[in-house]
């Protein structure tokens, strides 16, 4: 083998020590963006409401744990899933800011990370159970999930680029293809977009975000309804008014008041959905399931948007008392609790198991229905039906 030159060592010198410099920098992950890296998710364990788009449904009895993995969060799509190339992909960042922006997803790696875990909840989860019904996706129950993103401060972001006195709201386009549709774009209010809590996310549960999910970037807004998280994105624009497309003035938005159900509202009179309602979901046992008398088990999930939950009940006798359910010990901020009831069933037969949840805003769960021409902010007192035998 030949002797290395003097001047060979000194580059490679040079370039271990340039090497080095770069892995100090930034982390090893944040340049694993290679197009191979980023799968798919596997949806045999969903259910299909539409193929095309994807919209996809977690099972309710998957929720058995704090985390939702990633292969069992639900799927909400719009219009076409994007197919992203990521050397030709760039942030733009413009509209009422100081100093318009372009990057990379490597120069977001660049800035301080932060992980929040949040639970996202289509504001449409539930749809399926209004009556008079609505159109859209017939979600059931499971149009939710909790996961832990990771990204950057949005606040970061703007702040960055400098915000000029106009910018009152922020709007959000993405990558995803509307062909004839309206094009899905969101926008938020200024302040809500500097909220420490909302994020530009490029993973989800310590993995590059999956390509249903938004990558290489999406938007995750804290306890408010996931049609705010937009997906795919690759455009930011400070505005001076809330965006006037169809996904703001049109869709997602529910009647200032109490409405009698199957009337029509106008848009105009109808505002933009924004925090996540009180709810508690039943995981376990199933709807229908058949048991038998002694100790069972009663499970489920619940959550409250921008409200903490504080307890969970249950009644087993048709609302005449309700006992507290014990919730899990994983808590955060805008996240779901787990919880749990131990049922003593000594006499067989057929019984109703309800379940309500309230929050540190005070909310609870409602008996009837909340009815809107969408069908949005289904939260009523969860409830299903087992049959018992001695």
């Amino acid at each position: 083998m030949r002797a290395m030159s003097r001047r060979a060592l000194l580059t490679t010198g040079g370039r271990l020590v340039l090497g080095i410099s770069i892995l100090k920098a930034f982390p090893l992950a944040s340049f694993v963006f290679a197009e191979d890296t980023v799968r798919d998710i596997d949806k045999s364990n969903l259910i299909v409401r539409e193929a095309e788009p994807q919209n996809l449904e977690t099972p309710v009895d998957q929720f058995t744990t704090w985390i939702t993995p990633n292969e069992l969060f639900f799927v909400r799509t719009h219009n076409d899933t994007p197919k992203v190339n990521l050397k030709e992909w760039r942030l733009q960042v413009d509209g009422e800011v100081e100093h318009p922006l372009t990057l990379t997803l490597e120069d977001l790696h660049r800035w301080p990370r932060l992980s929040e875990v949040v639970t996202l909840e289509c504001s449409g989860n539930g749809r399926a159970f209004q009556d008079p019904g609505a159109e859209g996706v017939q979600w059931e129950k499971g149009a939710v999930g909790n996961a832990r993103w990771t990204g950057v401060r949005l606040a970061d972001v703007l702040k960055k680029a400098g915000i000029k006195g106009p910018g009152k709201h922020v709007m959000f386009n993405g990558a995803d293809q509307a062909g004839k549709k309206p094009d899905y774009i969101r926008s938020i209010p200024l302040k809500r977009a500097l909220h420490p809590s909302t994020i530009l996310a490029y993973e989800m549960n310590g993995q590059t975000l999956p390509v249903p999910h938004g990558y290489p970037l999406r938007l995750i807004v804290p306890g408010w309804t996931g049609n705010h998280s937009v997906k795919w994105i690759t455009h930011i624009s400070l505005i001076p008014e809330e965006h006037d497309g169809h996904f703001m003035k049109e869709d997602y938005r529910v009647p200032r008041t109490y409405v009698e159900p199957g009337t029509k509202v106008e848009s105009s009179d109808m505002d933009v959905v924004t925090s996540l309602p009180v709810k508690s979901v039943i995981t376990d046992p199933g709807d229908e399931a058949q048991l038998r008398t002694g100790r069972i088990q009663v499970s489920g999930i619940a959550y409250g948007g921008e409200g903490e939950i504080v307890n969970v009940e249950v009644s087993t006798d048709l609302g005449s008392t309700w006992k507290t359910a014990t919730l899990g010990e994983d808590k955060a901020r805008y996240a779901w609790r787990l919880w749990r009831y131990t049922w003593d069933v000594k006499k067989p037969g057929s019984y109703l198991i309800m379940s309500r949840a309230r929050d540190h805003l005070k909310r609870v769960q409602p008996i009837e229905p909340f009815w809107n021409p969408k069908g949005l902010l289904w939260n009523v007192i969860d409830q299903i039906r087992v049959n018992i035998r001695g």
